[in-house]
């Protein structure tokens, strides 16, 4: 048989341009000399999937290679194999004849076979007067030859991509797990945030969940979760901080308390002179001032929603809350910690209320709160200004006494 010439197929069957170049590329199988049959049936079957194959494809498929005598196919070998549909549906366990016509033109749609069709349509093989094969008719796996390092690769790529989606999935449980846990005991121990909103957004991201997802929605969803659980990682570790702060400070009192009532009275003046210095030096690191809580809230009620139970009592309160707004508005852990750093936790806090306030006028939050906390370490920002213009904008005869409160602030 020539295999570089083209055919048609029998009967009414239409011919396309992709049919004719299928046949062209089978007749170039220089690219391997040869590839055991088996092991490229083995790659075919795991990439399955990027062919648009079933499982009944690659059983006729199976079916069709085992009618080829040796396991080895090569460029010089008689690449037709010429078995009855009767044949072809034994060897692929009894399947109908509707559905093996149906399962050889996927075969044929794959570029995994080609039809070599007699005049007549009928398979058969014309030999010599040696007993040698001259020319068949019937299906061409010379494409299985010629495109064995190609469905090799993508065999590898499909395990890739099973493997890094099984490692996602691992990830995204753990994931889970974690922030059920932590949640859990949050609210068992009764730690303060609004666990009842972060309870929502963990459920908003499980109900994103698809039923059979794919490898870029699960790292998407993972993504979303491992913030989550930096936001109450983070929580948790700020209440930690302040809980140790709170009882180094009752440490040092009953240390104070317990000392010699004559040596404190001798050296009153020269502590309170060196409380005086130390306050100077942090006035002039950090000029800005910490406002009333209940002023703040008044120029910023919007913070109000995202307190503990929804409602802000104390300063713990606002910096949970802003903790919340900080995840919510897509502003960094870090740039959030300079802010605390150069600013203070509470002014910090009341930063984050006021941007979420103005959260409509601007564009990046995360890289405004960055520019706000370099102006503060330079001493060129205050909340004063910020704060009375939120007021006025609020508007209302209420808010004219606090605003002359800023001012004298």
């Amino acid at each position: 048989m020539e295999n570089g010439s083209v055919t048609t197929p029998f009967g009414r069957r239409s011919v396309a341009l992709a049919l004719v170049r299928r046949q062209i590329a089978a007749a170039e199988t220089g690219r391997a000399a040869s590839a055991d049959k088996w092991k490229v049936f083995r790659d075919a079957s795991e990439a399955r999937e990027l062919l648009g194959l079933q499982d009944r494809s690659l059983a006729v498929l199976n079916a069709l290679l085992s009618f080829y005598p040796d396991n080895e196919l090569r460029r010089d070998a008689q690449l037709v194999v010429f078995p009855s549909n009767a044949q072809l549906t034994l060897r692929a366990h009894g399947i109908a004849g509707a559905t093996l016509r149906r399962h050889l033109a996927l075969l044929v749609e794959a570029g995994l076979i080609l039809r070599r069709d007699s005049a007549n349509g009928k398979r058969y093989a014309r030999k010599d007067r040696a007993g040698a094969i001259e020319s068949a008719f019937g299906f061409d796996i010379s494409p299985l030859l010629w495109r064995a390092e190609e469905l090799a690769g993508m065999a590898q790529q499909v395990v890739a991509d099973r493997f890094a989606l099984r490692r996602a999935k691992e990830a995204l449980t753990i994931c889970r797990r974690d922030i059920r846990k932590l949640i859990t005991a949050a609210i068992e121990e009764g730690a303060t945030g609004n666990w009842t909103f972060i309870e929502e957004c963990f459920a908003e991201l499980l109900d994103r969940i698809p039923r059979a997802p794919k490898t870029a929605e699960i790292v998407s969803i993972l993504r979303d979760m491992e913030l989550l659980r930096s936001e109450i990682i983070n929580l948790l570790e700020m209440q930690v901080k302040s809980s140790n702060y709170s009882t180094n400070d009752a440490h040092s009192e009953r240390h104070i308390q317990n000392s010699n009532p004559e040596s404190i009275s001798e050296s009153e003046a020269s502590v309170e002179k060196e409380l005086a210095e130390k306050s100077q030096q942090t006035l002039d690191r950090q000029t800005m001032q910490v406002f009333p809580l209940d002023l703040v809230l008044k120029a910023c009620p919007e913070i109000g929603s995202y307190g503990p139970l929804g409602i802000i009592n104390n300063w713990r309160d606002l910096m949970s809350a802003a903790i919340v707004v900080r995840s919510m508005l897509g502003i960094s852990p870090r740039a959030y910690q300079d802010a605390c750093r150069m600013m203070g936790p509470e002014n910090a806090a009341v930063t984050m209320a006021c941007i979420l306030q103005r959260s409509g006028h601007i564009k990046s939050a995360g890289a405004y709160l960055r520019d706000l906390s370099i102006k503060a370490g330079r001493g060129e920002f205050s909340l004063g200004p910020a704060l009375m213009a939120l007021l006025r904008a609020n508007g209302g005869a209420g808010h004219t006494a606090s605003a002359s409160l800023v001012r004298r602030l």
